[in-house]
């Protein structure tokens, strides 16, 4: 008897505990989809206001805190960034979502964002390229080929991840790992997957520490990023009112330790150095949040001040705490002059059209990850979401990166990309040496034609695309019969860096050629080939900028001349 009343009483206590865990852990949140779209507009709002704000301030301090007296006036019509980066990207990604559904593959993605038209810089320009050049995703993000794949952009564009999956953060981490991977890797793609788990949290918690924890779980715990998170919940706890006290320890650590920026872009730095890094301004995103208090001005004032990236910042702090107070009770002076027919910058999107587009993705988000859309007592809408644990992606080092995926787009899909790889050329090298093309040329040290340049006049510069795909110089050229004709060069290379120079005709090599400290004599090269060979034909010639070590890879062309005697 004492045996069944002791098993009795075990099966009690098991019931009981397991009745109050269900109780404590529902299996479902509710949110009426009116207060979902009230939020989720705020969440925009609360973008458009921090990069607005901040704006005027962009890198121009880097390495310090902005002075008090130099932080701009807020101006009601500060909202209308319909222009800024930080916002348009976000509409291309939006784009696919409405037009293939929440399944859009990779692929699809890659080529919509290589059709894209906006000024792009960093990781988004370098992947864009790298897209149009046929390198499909998620080898364009790779740093094989991408060297800003640890930088801020995929951060900076994440917010419409969490805005169409309130409290879903898988499925803000599985809009990463198809959009984010378009140009960023590792801490590059865990800043956005991390921004956009604390949009997702925001719908349903106005704990700004907890939200910040909400967004650490979405990415792997052993990532440099994730530390950076941990060490600013930890400062804040020890100066919870001396937000620049936060700052020095951030600075000392993420800004000046060679551990901490090896990214592939960045380098250790310090007072005046610019840093891109995603872990560097993320630090600044959750300052703003943490030292801000709740407080509207406070939180975009602190991430702007932060300095570095000081519209991007502002923008995503701004843009998750709005979205924990839903619009309504947004003060005036962030939505009064709000252009309701603005146009995002190359996209078929305006506010309104924006609002309607999230809300139409978001029922998907909600259904197809097992919730449903019921009616209460009233006949009002209300989304009923499951619970999630995030289950974050595989860690991932861009200074010691996994394997490229050999990822190349077929023909056909090429045939769907109209946009041209790389930066136009076509007005510097006409003028340079007329009737010559230029292809694949990457953004990197401006290329352009130099009025002056290393002692010599107009000069013509270029950079390769990416770390394996070389900028290309091209003419078809009649070789004149029964004359010696060669092909003569004048090239030179940073005092830094070095390229090899490739010279084929037809597709067939005919030189291969370093230039650099050992083989320029006062930094320029001649270079002579001999094309007699082809005496009465037609020939394509290539002059390809290839790239060597990446660092400082730019080509200088002084001279480019057919000589026939």
């Amino acid at each position: 008897m004492r045996r069944l009343i002791a098993m009795m009483m075990v099966m009690i206590f098991v019931i009981s505990t397991h009745i109050s865990v269900t109780q404590a852990k529902p299996k479902f949140r509710r949110l009426p989809v009116k207060e979902y779209v009230d939020k989720m507009k705020a969440g925009w709002i609360g973008q458009m206001a921090g990069v607005g704000w901040g704006g005027p301030t962009e890198f121009r301090y880097t390495g310090r805190i902005i002075p008090a007296d130099k932080m701009p006036k807020w101006h009601p019509n500060m909202i209308n960034q319909f222009g800024q980066d930080d916002i348009y990207v976000e509409m291309t990604f939006l784009r696919s979502l409405e037009l293939y559904g929440m399944d859009v593959p990779i692929r699809q993605a890659g080529i919509d964002f290589a059709n894209s038209r906006y000024s792009l810089w960093h990781a988004n320009n370098a992947g864009r390229s790298l897209l149009r050049s046929g390198i499909a995703p998620p080898d364009s993000g790779h740093p094989q080929f991408n060297k800003h794949a640890d930088d801020i952009d995929y951060q900076i564009e994440a917010d419409y991840a969490g805005l169409i999956a309130p409290g879903l953060p898988n499925v803000a981490i599985r809009l990463g790992e198809t959009f984010g991977r378009l140009m960023n890797y590792g801490d590059g793609l865990y800043g956005g997957q991390f921004v956009g788990g604390m949009y997702s949290e925001a719908f349903f918690d106005d704990d700004i520490v907890k939200i910040i924890r909400a967004g650490l779980k979405c990415i792997p715990r052993d990532s440099q990023y994730a530390e950076c998170i941990r060490d600013l919940l930890k400062w804040y706890k020890q100066n919870p009112d001396d937000w620049q006290k936060t700052w020095d320890l951030v600075e000392e650590k993420y800004h000046k330790d060679p551990k901490y920026t090896h990214s592939i872009c960045g380098r250790p730095g310090g007072k005046n150095a610019g840093s891109i890094d995603a872990k560097l301004n993320g630090a600044y995103i959750v300052m703003g949040l943490l030292y801000g208090k709740g407080d509207f001005d406070k939180t975009i004032v602190i991430s702007t001040r932060c300095g570095q990236d000081s519209d991007c910042n502002p923008s995503n702090s701004g843009g998750v705490l709005f979205t924990t107070v839903g619009f309504e009770k947004i003060p005036d002076k962030f939505k009064s002059a709000l252009n309701p027919e603005g146009k995002f910058s190359h996209t078929p999107y305006n506010f309104p059209t924006l609002i309607k587009v999230c809300e139409k993705l978001v029922r998907q988000s909600v259904i197809r990850s097992g919730g449903r859309i019921e009616k209460d007592d009233k006949g009002r809408e209300v989304f009923v979401i499951p619970v999630q644990k995030a289950k974050p992606t595989k860690l991932e080092k861009s200074w010691k990166p996994g394997p490229i995926a050999n990822s190349r787009f077929t023909k056909e899909e090429m045939a769907k990309i109209t946009a041209t790889a790389g930066k136009d050329l076509s007005k510097a090298i006409s003028k340079f040496t007329p009737g010559w093309k230029v292809a694949k040329c990457g953004g990197d040290m401006s290329p352009g034609l130099r009025a002056e340049w290393g002692g010599k006049k107009n000069v013509l510069m270029s950079h390769p695309l990416s770390r394996t795909i070389g900028c290309v110089l091209s003419k078809k050229v009649k070789i004149p019969a029964g004359k010696k004709t060669t092909l003569r060069l004048i090239v030179g290379h940073h005092p830094d860096g070095d390229w090899k120079l490739l010279v084929k005709a037809d597709g067939k090599m005919l030189l291969k050629k370093s230039v650099g400290r050992d083989t320029a004599e006062n930094g320029w090269m001649q270079v002579d080939v001999a094309l007699s060979a082809y005496a009465g034909k037609e020939i394509k010639l290539e002059l390809v900028n290839q790239p060597s070590g990446w660092k400082f890879e730019a080509a200088y062309w002084a001279k480019i001349e057919l000589i026939s005697e």
